[in-house]
C-alpha cells in the first residue's frame, strides 16, 4: 500500500472519529434537553393555573414566554435527531455511490454537514413562534390596559408562580451552562442563555406583582406584561437574524481574519486568494484559495494543505478545510509563459 493511499484511510478514519465524537456530544445534549421540557412544561402549567386564579397578565405573559421555551427546545431536539442519522444516503433518502474516494469522503461529508445545519433551521422556525407568541402577548396586554374592567391588582399568590418560576430557570440555566461547556455544545450553550434570560424575566414579573399588590397600581400587572411581551419579542428577532445569517453562509469576519492570520503564517504561502468559513450546526468548515510558488509540485502542494488543515484543527476546531492553491504571477519567467500559455 502507497504512503498516499495510507494518508487517505487515515484521513477517513479521522472524519469517522470526528463524526462518531459530534454525534456523541449531540445525543447527550438531546438527552440533557427532555429535562429542559419537563421544566418549562411544569412551569408553564403552574403559572399559567396561578395567573387565572389571581387575574395576572404578567403571570399569564410569563408562562406564554416559558411556552416559547418549549416550542424552541423541542423543535431545537427534531434538528439534533435529524443530525444523528448517518446512513448512507442523502437528505431524501437517495443511496450514495458505493465506491471511490469521493463517494467514501467528499459526498459523506457533504451530506452529514446539510444535516447537522438542521439544528439551524429549526432555530429559525422557532424564532418565528417566538414572534407569534410575542405579538398576542402584547395585543392583549394594550387591551387589558385599554379596557378598565381588565385592569385590576392580581392577587399574592401570582408572587408565588413567579418565585418558583425564578428558581426553577436558575437551576436549568446552571444546569445547561455545565453541560454546554463539558460538551462543548453550542445549542446549549445557547438555550443556557435563553433559560437565564427567562429566569430575569420571571424575576421581573415577580417585582412587578409585589409592586401592584403594594401600591395597589391597578395598570402596573397590564404594563410589565406587554413589556414581557417585547422581551419575548425581541429574543425571537435576535434568534431569527442569528439562524437566517447562519443560512445564508454569513460568517463573523474577524473570526476569518484570524484564520487567514494562521495560514499565512505558514512560509509557503505568499498571499490569500479566497478564504470563507461556513456553519454547519455547531461545526465550521472552510474554503480557501491560496497563491504559491508557481515551481511548487503537485506532492508539495499536497503535503502543504495537510499541514494547513491540522493547524486550523488543532487552534480552532475546524474540523474540515477545503484548501485550493493558484500560482504566483510572480514567480513565472518568460519560458514558463511562452512554453506554457
Amino acid at each position: 500500500m502507497t504512503k498516499f493511499m495510507q494518508h487517505t484511510k487515515g484521513e477517513m478514519a479521522q472524519w469517522e472519529d470526528t463524526q462518531a465524537k459530534e454525534l456523541v456530544k449531540i445525543r447527550a445534549s438531546q438527552r440533557h434537553l427532555i429535562y429542559n421540557v419537563v421544566a418549562y412544561l411544569l412551569i408553564s402549567i403552574i403559572e399559567y393555573w396561578l395567573a387565572a386564579v389571581s387575574k395576572s397578565q404578567t403571570l399569564r405573559a410569563d408562562a406564554f414566554n416559558n411556552l416559547s421555551g418549549i416550542i424552541s427546545i423541542v423543535l431545537l431536539m427534531l434538528g439534533l435527531h435529524i443530525a444523528q442519522d448517518v446512513d448512507d444516503d442523502d437528505i431524501i433518502g437517495a443511496k450514495l455511490p458505493e465506491d471511490g474516494y469521493q463517494a467514501h469522503l467528499g459526498t459523506d461529508q457533504r451530506v452529514q454537514f446539510v444535516r447537522w445545519r438542521y439544528e439551524t433551521v429549526f432555530s429559525l422556525v422557532t424564532a418565528v413562534v417566538m414572534v407569534a407568541i410575542a405579538l398576542s402577548v402584547i395585543i392583549d396586554g394594550i387591551k387589558g390596559l385599554l379596557s378598565s374592567n381588565d385592569r385590576v391588582v392580581p392577587q399574592p399568590i401570582a408572587i408565588v408562580g413567579a418565585g418558583i418560576a425564578s428558581v426553577i430557570m436558575l437551576v436549568v440555566w446552571y444546569m445547561n451552562r455545565q453541560t454546554g461547556r463539558k460538551l462543548q455544545n453550542a445549542a446549549l450553550l445557547a438555550s443556557a442563555q435563553d433559560s437565564l434570560s427567562d429566569a430575569f424575566t420571571s424575576i421581573g414579573t415577580m417585582i412587578a406583582i409585589a409592586g401592584a399588590l403594594l401600591f395597589n397600581f391597578t395598570w402596573l400587572d397590564g404594563a410589565t406584561s406587554i413589556i414581557v411581551g417585547f422581551f419575548i419579542l425581541y429574543s425571537g428577532l435576535k434568534i431569527f437574524f442569528e439562524s437566517s445569517l447562519n443560512l445564508t453562509d454569513y460568517f463573523d469576519p474577524k473570526a476569518e481574519h484570524e484564520y487567514g492570520q494562521a495560514i499565512l503564517a505558514v512560509p509557503a504561502i505568499q498571499y490569500i486568494a479566497e478564504l470563507k468559513a461556513h456553519y454547519n450546526g455547531n461545526l465550521v468548515t472552510l474554503d480557501a484559495t491560496l497563491v504559491v510558488d508557481s515551481k511548487m509540485t503537485v506532492l508539495e502542494s499536497f503535503q502543504l494543505s495537510e499541514r494547513i488543515e491540522q493547524i486550523l484543527r488543532e487552534r480552532f476546531g475546524i474540523i474540515d478545510a477545503d484548501i485550493s492553491f493558484i500560482p504566483d504571477p510572480r514567480s513565472f519567467t518568460d519560458k514558463d509563459v511562452h512554453g506554457r500559455f
